[in-house]
């Protein structure tokens, strides 16, 4: 028995249409599983390969998470969920999450739509006694000088991963996360696209190197299957060493 092969199994990955969570989606994919992905943009042909973007073989559905009752309104294409990845997230440069309308709108993308998701498909993976799985950030461990509200909300998601492992675990939910570091993605473009900070960020990392979306659909892989079946309430630096 192949313990990371998910065919027969149905995964949503809300932010899958690119960068980490369009990696981990495709990795789901490509074991066998019925991987369904949810964006901003109105349809899967509005994504680019050169944006980070694969949206080959997936189930595409545009949904506005920062809008909770859209959320709760979605009627989703399938009757089962085996697991759930919570990979949706923005960032805020030029100083506008220090103004309240930049922080609020960072906060309620990146931490509470985590949750209205999350109690969405409770009653589902519970009967599939399912995984979740929440994608936060090293930056939640520590200070991020320019961009305050995507260090909250990113401890925020740390925290809300052990709340809900603990409060869900009766039920059959394993809940856990992956921390990502630096990985190359339209995100990130504000360091990767700029050498002198893009040195300064990798002398930073013991492995020397960026991240790849791969590398972190590995440890979400782990993370679903079996082989983690003990594993409750965690977060997985997957950061290069980042984090020491």
């Amino acid at each position: 028995m192949n313990d990371l092969d998910f065919s027969g199994k149905t995964v949503l990955v809300v932010g899958g249409a690119s960068g980490i969570g369009n990696g981990i989606a495709q990795a789901f994919r490509q074991r066998g599983a019925e991987v369904h992905v949810w964006g901003t943009r109105a349809a899967a042909a509005d994504y680019r390969v050169d944006e980070g973007s694969n949206l080959a073989g997936l189930h595409y559905a545009q949904v506005d998470v920062s809008n909770f009752s859209s959320v709760d309104a979605v009627q989703p294409p399938f009757a089962a969920l085996d697991v759930l990845v919570l990979c949706q997230g923005t960032v805020l440069y030029k100083r506008q999450e220090f103004a309240m309308p930049g922080f609020e709108r960072v906060l309620d993308v990146n931490l509470h739509s985590v949750m209205a998701c999350a109690t969405r498909f409770r009653e589902m993976l519970a009967a599939s006694r399912g995984a979740l799985i929440t994608v936060s950030s090293v930056a939640g461990y520590g200070a991020n000088i320019g961009n305050p509200a995507y260090a909250a909300s990113k401890a925020g998601v740390i925290s809300l991963t052990r709340t809900l492992a603990v409060a869900w675990a009766g039920q059959g939910i394993r809940v856990n996360g992956i921390a990502p570091g630096l990985v190359d993605t339209k995100l990130t473009k504000v360091t990767t696209e700029h050498p002198e900070r893009l040195q300064r960020a990798l002398a930073q990392i013991p492995v020397q190197r960026l991240g790849t979306p791969d590398e972190m659909a590995g440890a979400v892989l782990f993370l679903a299957s079996p082989l983690a079946a003990y594993v409750c309430g965690q977060t997985l630096r997957v950061d290069g060493g980042l984090g020491l």
